[in-house]
Protein backbone atom coordinates (compact mmCIF):
# COMPACT_ATOMS: atom_id res chain seq x y z
CA UNK A 1 0.00 0.00 0.00
CA UNK A 2 1.04 3.53 -0.78
CA UNK A 3 2.37 5.54 2.54
CA UNK A 4 0.29 8.40 3.54
CA UNK A 5 2.85 9.34 6.38
CA UNK A 6 4.53 13.24 5.52
CA UNK A 7 8.39 13.15 5.46
CA UNK A 8 8.25 15.18 8.39
CA UNK A 9 5.65 13.23 10.50
CA UNK A 10 7.01 10.44 10.38
CA UNK A 11 10.20 11.66 12.49
CA UNK A 12 8.00 13.87 14.48
CA UNK A 13 5.21 10.89 14.58
CA UNK A 14 6.54 9.60 18.13
CA UNK A 15 3.50 12.26 19.68
CA UNK A 16 1.69 9.05 19.91
CA UNK A 17 1.40 6.14 17.80
CA UNK A 18 3.19 7.00 14.95
CA UNK A 19 6.16 5.43 15.65
CA UNK A 20 4.30 1.70 15.97
CA UNK A 21 2.03 2.67 12.76
CA UNK A 22 5.51 2.78 10.69
CA UNK A 23 6.36 -0.40 11.14
CA UNK A 24 3.21 -1.80 10.03
CA UNK A 25 3.60 -0.26 6.73
CA UNK A 26 4.20 -1.90 3.63
CA UNK A 27 5.70 0.68 1.41
CA UNK A 28 8.71 2.61 2.08
CA UNK A 29 8.55 5.00 0.44
CA UNK A 30 9.78 8.30 1.85
CA UNK A 31 7.32 10.62 0.47
CA UNK A 32 3.73 10.81 0.61
CA UNK A 33 1.94 8.55 -2.40
CA UNK A 34 5.14 8.21 -4.32
CA UNK A 35 8.19 5.48 -4.75
CA UNK A 36 11.41 6.07 -2.58
CA UNK A 37 13.91 9.05 -4.18
CA UNK A 38 17.05 7.59 -4.07
CA UNK A 39 19.57 10.59 -4.88
CA UNK A 40 22.03 9.73 -7.95
CA UNK A 41 26.15 11.13 -8.05
CA UNK A 42 24.44 13.98 -10.36
CA UNK A 43 22.60 15.20 -7.68
CA UNK A 44 25.62 15.95 -5.51
CA UNK A 45 27.18 19.12 -5.63
CA UNK A 46 30.48 17.57 -4.30
CA UNK A 47 30.53 15.40 -7.61
CA UNK A 48 32.03 16.94 -11.06
CA UNK A 49 32.38 15.00 -14.76
CA UNK A 50 35.64 13.34 -14.72
CA UNK A 51 36.56 14.29 -11.32
CA UNK A 52 39.08 11.78 -9.80
CA UNK A 53 37.69 8.95 -7.78
CA UNK A 54 37.74 9.93 -3.99
CA UNK A 55 36.12 8.18 -0.68
CA UNK A 56 32.82 8.92 -0.12
CA UNK A 57 33.30 10.33 3.38
CA UNK A 58 36.45 11.60 3.79
CA UNK A 59 37.26 13.06 0.36
CA UNK A 60 40.35 11.99 -0.12
CA UNK A 61 41.78 10.55 -3.40
CA UNK A 62 41.28 7.04 -4.04
CA UNK A 63 43.71 4.97 -6.37
CA UNK A 64 41.87 1.92 -6.52
CA UNK A 65 37.63 2.47 -6.84
CA UNK A 66 37.08 -1.48 -5.73
CA UNK A 67 39.25 -0.51 -2.38
CA UNK A 68 36.40 1.73 -1.68
CA UNK A 69 33.54 -1.04 -2.26
CA UNK A 70 32.56 -2.27 1.20
CA UNK A 71 29.88 -1.51 3.79
CA UNK A 72 30.44 1.82 6.17
CA UNK A 73 29.97 0.98 9.75
CA UNK A 74 28.85 3.48 12.04
CA UNK A 75 29.00 2.61 15.64
CA UNK A 76 26.96 3.92 18.63
CA UNK A 77 29.59 5.13 21.24
CA UNK A 78 28.76 6.92 24.67
CA UNK A 79 30.72 10.41 25.90
CA UNK A 80 29.47 11.14 29.22
CA UNK A 81 32.91 11.37 31.36
CA UNK A 82 32.51 8.24 33.31
CA UNK A 83 32.38 6.01 29.75
CA UNK A 84 35.37 7.83 28.65
CA UNK A 85 37.70 6.55 27.55
CA UNK A 86 36.82 5.46 24.07
CA UNK A 87 38.84 3.45 21.29
CA UNK A 88 38.73 4.18 17.41
CA UNK A 89 37.38 7.42 17.05
CA UNK A 90 40.70 8.54 15.21
CA UNK A 91 39.85 6.06 12.26
CA UNK A 92 36.37 7.94 11.52
CA UNK A 93 35.80 9.67 8.21
CA UNK A 94 33.30 11.21 10.41
CA UNK A 95 32.37 11.54 14.06
CA UNK A 96 28.48 12.84 14.67
CA UNK A 97 28.41 14.24 18.02
CA UNK A 98 24.09 14.03 18.87
CA UNK A 99 22.12 14.20 22.13
CA UNK A 100 22.42 11.76 24.24
CA UNK A 101 18.93 11.34 25.44
CA UNK A 102 19.70 10.64 29.67
CA UNK A 103 19.16 14.32 31.23
CA UNK A 104 20.72 16.23 33.99
CA UNK A 105 18.85 17.51 36.73
CA UNK A 106 18.48 20.51 34.82
CA UNK A 107 16.19 18.80 32.64
CA UNK A 108 19.78 19.01 29.68
CA UNK A 109 21.83 15.71 28.05
CA UNK A 110 25.23 15.56 27.36
CA UNK A 111 26.60 13.86 23.81
CA UNK A 112 26.87 10.46 22.63
CA UNK A 113 28.94 9.80 19.14
CA UNK A 114 28.37 8.47 16.12
CA UNK A 115 31.86 7.65 14.20
CA UNK A 116 31.37 6.50 10.54
CA UNK A 117 34.17 4.02 8.90
CA UNK A 118 34.84 3.70 5.27
CA UNK A 119 38.10 4.94 4.26
CA UNK A 120 39.84 3.30 7.09
CA UNK A 121 38.56 -0.08 9.53
CA UNK A 122 39.69 -0.02 12.74
CA UNK A 123 39.81 -3.16 14.74
CA UNK A 124 38.18 -1.85 17.90
CA UNK A 125 35.63 0.84 18.63
CA UNK A 126 34.38 0.91 22.64
CA UNK A 127 32.18 1.16 24.19
CA UNK A 128 29.12 1.03 21.71
CA UNK A 129 25.84 1.84 23.19
CA UNK A 130 22.21 2.11 21.50
CA UNK A 131 20.62 4.03 18.73
CA UNK A 132 18.82 7.49 18.44
CA UNK A 133 16.21 8.58 16.69
CA UNK A 134 18.48 10.94 14.88
CA UNK A 135 20.59 8.25 13.64
CA UNK A 136 17.89 7.59 10.84
CA UNK A 137 18.41 10.82 8.79
CA UNK A 138 22.25 11.43 9.47
CA UNK A 139 22.89 7.88 7.98
CA UNK A 140 20.40 7.05 5.65
CA UNK A 141 22.39 8.99 2.90
CA UNK A 142 24.99 6.78 3.80
CA UNK A 143 23.80 3.51 3.65
CA UNK A 144 25.50 2.98 6.86
CA UNK A 145 25.15 -0.28 9.03
CA UNK A 146 25.33 0.67 12.80
CA UNK A 147 27.06 -1.21 15.32
CA UNK A 148 24.78 -0.86 18.61
CA UNK A 149 23.41 -2.52 21.54
CA UNK A 150 19.92 -2.03 21.08
CA UNK A 151 17.50 0.60 21.15
CA UNK A 152 13.64 1.40 22.97
CA UNK A 153 10.73 -0.14 20.77
CA UNK A 154 9.86 2.85 18.95
CA UNK A 155 13.13 3.49 17.71
CA UNK A 156 13.44 0.55 16.29
CA UNK A 157 10.24 0.25 14.22
CA UNK A 158 11.58 3.66 12.95
CA UNK A 159 15.04 2.17 11.66
CA UNK A 160 13.04 -0.88 10.19
CA UNK A 161 10.74 1.37 8.35
CA UNK A 162 13.72 3.12 6.75
CA UNK A 163 15.25 0.16 6.55
CA UNK A 164 15.87 0.51 2.75
CA UNK A 165 18.42 3.12 3.49
CA UNK A 166 20.27 1.54 6.30
CA UNK A 167 20.88 -1.38 8.75
CA UNK A 168 20.06 -0.68 12.21
CA UNK A 169 19.52 -5.01 12.52
CA UNK A 170 23.24 -5.61 13.67
CA UNK A 171 23.12 -5.50 17.17
CA UNK A 172 25.12 -6.71 19.91
CA UNK A 173 22.54 -9.26 21.14
CA UNK A 174 21.88 -10.35 16.84
CA UNK A 175 25.11 -10.93 15.58
CA UNK A 176 26.52 -13.43 18.65
CA UNK A 177 28.65 -15.84 17.68
CA UNK A 178 30.11 -13.77 14.63
CA UNK A 179 33.24 -11.94 16.30
CA UNK A 180 31.28 -8.83 15.42
CA UNK A 181 31.62 -7.68 19.05
CA UNK A 182 33.48 -8.64 22.23
CA UNK A 183 33.24 -7.45 25.79
CA UNK A 184 36.05 -6.17 27.84
CA UNK A 185 36.28 -7.83 30.76
CA UNK A 186 38.66 -4.69 32.13
CA UNK A 187 35.20 -2.44 31.94
CA UNK A 188 32.53 -4.63 32.86
CA UNK A 189 31.42 -3.11 36.83
CA UNK A 190 29.58 -4.37 39.33
CA UNK A 191 27.05 -2.25 41.51
CA UNK A 192 25.32 -3.18 44.12
CA UNK A 193 25.88 -6.79 43.47
CA UNK A 194 24.59 -6.75 39.76
CA UNK A 195 26.84 -7.37 36.99
CA UNK A 196 26.90 -4.47 34.13
CA UNK A 197 28.42 -4.65 30.71
CA UNK A 198 27.24 -1.03 29.63
CA UNK A 199 30.63 0.25 29.07
CA UNK A 200 32.58 -2.98 28.46
CA UNK A 201 31.40 -3.60 24.87
CA UNK A 202 33.93 -3.36 21.98
CA UNK A 203 32.91 -3.47 18.15
CA UNK A 204 34.78 -4.66 15.49
CA UNK A 205 33.74 -2.93 12.11
CA UNK A 206 35.91 -4.69 9.78
CA UNK A 207 34.11 -8.34 11.00
CA UNK A 208 30.77 -6.16 11.50
CA UNK A 209 31.06 -5.12 7.75
CA UNK A 210 30.66 -8.66 6.44
CA UNK A 211 27.20 -9.59 8.13
CA UNK A 212 25.23 -7.10 6.11
CA UNK A 213 23.10 -8.33 3.57
CA UNK A 214 22.76 -4.88 1.77
CA UNK A 215 24.90 -1.86 1.30
CA UNK A 216 27.87 -4.22 0.77
CA UNK A 217 28.98 -1.64 -2.39
CA UNK A 218 29.61 0.87 0.14
CA UNK A 219 28.14 4.34 -0.16
CA UNK A 220 27.39 5.67 -3.44
CA UNK A 221 28.12 9.26 -3.36
CA UNK A 222 29.96 11.81 -1.74
CA UNK A 223 28.23 12.86 2.35
CA UNK A 224 30.47 16.62 2.23
CA UNK A 225 30.58 18.91 -0.94
CA UNK A 226 34.65 18.19 -1.30
CA UNK A 227 36.36 21.01 -3.14
CA UNK A 228 38.50 19.43 -6.09
CA UNK A 229 41.33 21.98 -4.81
CA UNK A 230 42.98 23.07 -1.42
CA UNK A 231 42.23 26.35 -3.38
CA UNK A 232 38.87 26.17 -3.61
CA UNK A 233 38.07 25.29 0.08
CA UNK A 234 35.73 28.20 1.38
CA UNK A 235 37.71 29.14 4.42
CA UNK A 236 40.32 30.04 2.18
CA UNK A 237 38.70 33.14 2.50
CA UNK A 238 37.08 32.80 6.11
CA UNK A 239 37.90 34.18 9.52
CA UNK A 240 40.18 33.24 12.06
CA UNK A 241 39.37 30.49 14.00
CA UNK A 242 41.87 29.80 16.81
CA UNK A 243 39.36 28.13 19.03
CA UNK A 244 35.79 27.01 18.44
CA UNK A 245 33.48 26.11 21.18
CA UNK A 246 30.07 24.54 21.15
CA UNK A 247 27.69 24.55 24.30
CA UNK A 248 25.47 21.62 24.19
CA UNK A 249 23.48 22.72 27.39
CA UNK A 250 21.58 25.96 29.14
CA UNK A 251 23.21 28.86 29.70
CA UNK A 252 25.74 28.09 26.34
CA UNK A 253 28.18 26.07 28.75
CA UNK A 254 28.97 22.05 28.88
CA UNK A 255 31.41 23.19 26.07
CA UNK A 256 32.97 21.06 22.77
CA UNK A 257 36.30 22.91 22.37
CA UNK A 258 38.31 22.48 19.27
CA UNK A 259 41.72 24.46 19.63
CA UNK A 260 43.73 24.59 16.75
CA UNK A 261 47.37 23.24 16.33
CA UNK A 262 49.33 25.36 13.65
CA UNK A 263 51.88 22.28 13.34
CA UNK A 264 49.39 20.06 12.61
CA UNK A 265 46.82 21.68 10.63
CA UNK A 266 44.34 20.12 12.60
CA UNK A 267 41.96 20.98 15.44
CA UNK A 268 42.43 19.24 18.82
CA UNK A 269 38.92 18.35 21.00
CA UNK A 270 38.42 18.74 24.75
CA UNK A 271 35.76 17.67 26.66
CA UNK A 272 33.87 20.03 28.89
CA UNK A 273 36.43 17.98 32.14
CA UNK A 274 39.46 18.26 29.82
CA UNK A 275 41.15 17.16 26.72
CA UNK A 276 39.68 14.90 24.91
CA UNK A 277 41.82 11.62 24.71
CA UNK A 278 41.52 7.97 23.73
CA UNK A 279 42.18 4.49 25.49
CA UNK A 280 45.82 4.50 23.33
CA UNK A 281 46.69 7.61 24.58
CA UNK A 282 45.83 9.17 21.32
CA UNK A 283 44.16 13.23 21.56
CA UNK A 284 41.42 13.55 19.48
CA UNK A 285 41.77 16.19 17.14
CA UNK A 286 40.11 16.44 13.24
CA UNK A 287 40.62 18.47 10.14
CA UNK A 288 37.42 19.78 10.02
CA UNK A 289 34.85 20.92 11.87
CA UNK A 290 30.89 21.36 10.74
CA UNK A 291 28.19 22.74 13.61
CA UNK A 292 24.80 22.22 12.12
CA UNK A 293 22.42 23.64 14.41
CA UNK A 294 19.65 22.24 14.99
CA UNK A 295 15.95 22.07 17.26
CA UNK A 296 16.31 19.83 19.54
CA UNK A 297 13.61 18.49 21.95
CA UNK A 298 12.26 14.98 23.71
CA UNK A 299 9.37 13.17 22.29
CA UNK A 300 7.48 10.34 24.83
CA UNK A 301 8.57 7.06 23.81
CA UNK A 302 4.63 5.91 23.68
CA UNK A 303 1.83 7.76 25.59
CA UNK A 304 1.70 7.52 29.49
CA UNK A 305 5.30 6.65 29.44
CA UNK A 306 8.35 8.50 31.59
CA UNK A 307 10.54 7.42 28.78
CA UNK A 308 11.85 9.76 25.95
CA UNK A 309 13.65 9.57 22.87
CA UNK A 310 15.79 13.13 22.06
CA UNK A 311 15.01 14.45 18.72
CA UNK A 312 16.92 16.50 16.01
CA UNK A 313 14.71 18.53 13.69
CA UNK A 314 16.79 18.07 10.55
CA UNK A 315 14.07 16.65 7.88
CA UNK A 316 12.85 18.95 5.42
CA UNK A 317 14.10 22.32 7.58
CA UNK A 318 16.83 24.52 7.68
CA UNK A 319 18.87 26.50 9.95
CA UNK A 320 22.68 27.74 10.16
CA UNK A 321 26.37 26.54 10.09
CA UNK A 322 29.65 26.81 10.92
CA UNK A 323 32.26 25.36 8.60
CA UNK A 324 35.91 25.46 10.45
CA UNK A 325 39.14 24.08 8.56
CA UNK A 326 42.84 25.40 8.82
CA UNK A 327 42.54 28.18 11.48
CA UNK A 328 39.45 29.90 9.87
CA UNK A 329 36.10 29.52 8.99
CA UNK A 330 32.37 30.58 7.20
CA UNK A 331 29.25 30.46 8.20
CA UNK A 332 25.82 30.06 5.81
CA UNK A 333 22.09 28.01 5.85
CA UNK A 334 21.80 24.55 5.92
CA UNK A 335 18.97 22.64 4.28
CA UNK A 336 17.89 18.82 4.06
CA UNK A 337 15.26 17.55 2.61
CA UNK A 338 13.67 13.66 2.91
CA UNK A 339 15.39 11.29 5.29
CA UNK A 340 17.43 9.66 2.90
CA UNK A 341 18.54 12.82 0.82
CA UNK A 342 22.10 14.91 2.13
CA UNK A 343 22.26 18.46 3.80
CA UNK A 344 23.30 21.29 1.48
CA UNK A 345 25.43 24.17 2.00
CA UNK A 346 24.77 27.61 0.97
CA UNK A 347 27.13 30.66 1.67
CA UNK A 348 25.77 34.20 2.66
CA UNK A 349 26.72 35.17 -1.55
CA UNK A 350 24.77 31.92 -2.21
CA UNK A 351 27.02 29.74 -3.38
CA UNK A 352 27.65 26.30 -2.34
CA UNK A 353 30.28 25.46 0.52
CA UNK A 354 33.03 23.69 -0.47
CA UNK A 355 34.74 21.50 2.11
CA UNK A 356 38.60 19.97 2.58
CA UNK A 357 38.85 16.59 3.00
CA UNK A 358 39.73 14.73 5.86
CA UNK A 359 37.98 13.57 8.64
CA UNK A 360 35.02 15.92 9.75
CA UNK A 361 33.48 15.92 13.54
CA UNK A 362 29.45 17.08 12.69
CA UNK A 363 28.42 18.92 16.35
CA UNK A 364 24.74 19.15 16.63
CA UNK A 365 23.38 21.57 19.05
CA UNK A 366 20.51 23.34 19.97
CA UNK A 367 19.53 26.15 17.03
CA UNK A 368 19.81 29.06 20.01
CA UNK A 369 23.45 27.54 20.97
CA UNK A 370 25.86 30.86 20.95
CA UNK A 371 29.11 29.02 19.53
CA UNK A 372 31.42 31.14 20.16
CA UNK A 373 34.68 31.25 17.91
CA UNK A 374 37.15 33.28 18.30
CA UNK A 375 41.12 34.08 16.37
Amino acid sequence: MADSLDRRAVLLGMLGVAGVAMAGCSSRSTTSGTTPTVLSPSASPSVTVNAPPRWPLAGALLKDPSAAEHAAVAVKVPDNKNEHPQAGLDKADIVFVELDGYRDTAGFSSTRLVPVFHSRMPDNVAPVRSIRPVDVPLLSPIGAIIGNTGASAWVLSYVEHFGQFLDGDLSYLATKGTGSYSIDPSRVRVLNGVTYYDRAVVCHPKILAKQTQKFRSGPAEAYFPFASTDAEVSTASGQAAGMVRVPWKQGDTYDMAYSYDEKSGRYLRSMPWGPHVLADGTRVATDNILVIRAKQHYAKIFPGSGGVEPIHDIIDTTGTFYYVHGGKYVTGTWTKGAVNELFQFTLPDGSPLKMAAGQTYVELPQDTAHVRITA
